[in-house]
């Protein structure tokens, strides 16, 4: 099986770069880690209820190879300096997904996903997605005895920390969350979901972290055969609105076409109605939501169409986006492997996004899937 090496100190912090967009706009780019041999993706953050920041993401040696690690570093300076990464799940299988809920209580949960590959999947694969001797190597992987024998892990676990992240135990199976889910403002947890379906959003809620899940809403896919839902996100607003963002996949799968905007849902009785689902103008996936002190909601996301990078837009109500007021915070990355940025605010106005993207990319090398995770900071824009 593939071993992550210790990382090197020249990885964190290694390198930072300050930028000017718009009129008042300001940022700076950091890469947080970057090995090489590893492909780093598909972050998600959250504020420990000691202070902390906890970054969670995936470390594997491809993007569908089998053996993906969860990863976290943690900053206590709001995200001046980061701790070393550490691996508090890694299951025998892929563990490639780890969204991160903080419970009423200050109590973090982590949404896993463990992914049972099996050599059939490999195998059909053609030289255009990987060489041929890394899938023969990962078909041997999956094949070996103790690969097989975690068979039964596949599916959506819940690990839980009360140590604010230090330590991890599996609390059960519950529902997945490529970035976590909310608590509500009456105490509650919410989760919107998508892999047990496919194509379409469910949206779960309990009553604590140790209650049972309970299916609330099915949002099914749009009426365009070529689109289907997934990888939504879930905020709640001071209103009281709870706003689900998707994200639209292209049938056939296609992450360049320019039809690919983001789709919401809202319910304004706590997750009892939901409204039909609405476009937005964000063009580009997945969508992370972040309620900021002021009281509008920031929506982060990737720009899989050049030029590529990352892209945020802010709501006064967390239904009405106006694409004139996107905000670029990368245009500069080499390629269209990118995205999943997440945000925090770490003080009034000062925002945090975390993503991956390719430091290099050599277009005749198209097996050139190294990616590293970087962190912006930056200034909102005032409100209107």
């Amino acid at each position: 099986m593939f071993h992550r090496p210790i990382l090197r100190s020249l990885a964190v912090l290694a390198a930072a770069s300050t930028a000017i967009i718009g009129t008042s706009t300001e940022l700076e780019h950091r890469e947080l880690y970057h090995d090489p041999a590893i492909y780093a993706a598909w972050p998600d953050i959250v504020r420990a209820d000691n202070g902390d920041l906890l970054l969670s993401f995936i470390r594997t040696e491809q993007h569908m190879s089998p053996d993906g690690a969860v990863t976290t570093m943690r900053s206590s300076d709001n995200g001046h300096t980061w701790s070393d990464p550490i691996d508090p799940v890694d299951t025998p299988i892929d563990d490639r997904e780890a969204g991160l809920t903080v419970a009423p209580d200050g109590e973090l949960l982590m949404h896993v996903r463990s992914v049972f590959w099996k050599a059939e999947t490999y195998d059909v694969l053609g030289p255009e997605a990987y060489p041929r001797n890394w899938l023969e190597k990962w078909m041997a992987e999956v094949e070996e005895p103790d690969y097989l024998a975690a068979a039964d892990l596949d599916g959506s676990h819940i690990y839980a920390s009360t140590d604010h992240g230090i330590t991890w135990d599996h609390i059960g199976w519950g529902p997945d969350s490529i970035h976590g889910g909310i608590t509500l403002q009456d105490g509650s947890i919410m989760v919107a979901a998508y892999r047990e379906l496919g194509d379409a959003i469910k949206v779960y809620h309990a009553a604590d972290s140790r209650a049972e899940w309970q299916h609330i809403h099915t949002q099914g896919s749009p009426s365009d055969p070529q689109q289907r839902f997934g990888e939504p996100h879930i905020a709640q607003m001071p209103s009281g609105r709870i706003v689900v963002m998707m994200r639209a996949t292209a049938r056939p799968y296609d992450d360049q076409r320019t039809d690919l905007f983001l789709w919401q849902i809202y319910s304004d009785d706590n997750g009892q109605i939901w409204s039909p689902p609405i476009p937005t103008p964000m063009l580009g996936f997945p969508p992370h939501l972040l309620v900021l002190s002021d009281g509008r909601l920031l929506c982060s996301y990737g720009r899989r169409t050049a030029p590529f990078g990352q892209r945020a837009m802010i709501s006064e109500d967390g239904i009405t986006w106006n694409h004139a007021t996107e905000i670029t915070l990368r245009d500069d990355a080499p390629n269209y492997d990118l995205g999943y940025p997440v945000s925090i605010e770490t003080s009034p106005g000062e925002i945090l996004t975390f993503y991956y993207q390719k430091p290099h990319w050599n277009p005749e090398n198209k097996h050139d899937h190294t990616a590293a995770i970087y962190q912006t900071r930056w200034t909102l824009p005032s409100a209107p």
